[in-house]
């Protein structure tokens, strides 16, 4: 339920209810966010060979173990998400199609019968 005021600042001249315009808005850019050339430099590092086939969790302490931090992990796959390179990183097999069964399938009643060896 709208206040009083927030009543006021949606309603046109008209006295009619605006849509919420906050989804639109624009937004300055935070203080704290990586800078273009940070992002391509975790990119950078995340394709490097011996990191490419490593998610985030693997690359960072391995980093950390050189003495080098780029970001944390949570910002490694944010960057990766958004470049769309997150998918199937590490041993992680790509995800095959389930098919149905194709043998067994019943038509009509009485067609296909099992049983239960349950001891």
């Amino acid at each position: 339920m709208l206040t009083g005021q927030a009543l006021q600042r949606w309603q046109a001249s008209e006295g009619e209810i605006r849509a919420d315009a906050r989804p639109h808005a624009r937004r300055a850019t935070p203080a704290h966010a990586l800078s273009p050339a940070e992002r391509q430099a975790v990119l950078t590092v995340a394709n490097e060979p011996r990191f490419a086939a490593m998610p985030p969790a693997r690359i960072v302490p391995k980093l950390a173990d050189e003495g080098v931090y780029l970001a944390s992990e949570s910002t490694f796959s944010r960057v990766l998400r958004s470049a769309r390179q997150t998918y199937h990183r590490g041993r992680a097999k790509t995800p095959r199609p389930v098919r149905p069964p194709t043998t067994h399938i019943a038509t009509a009643p009485r067609q296909v019968w099992c049983w239960d060896m349950t001891y």
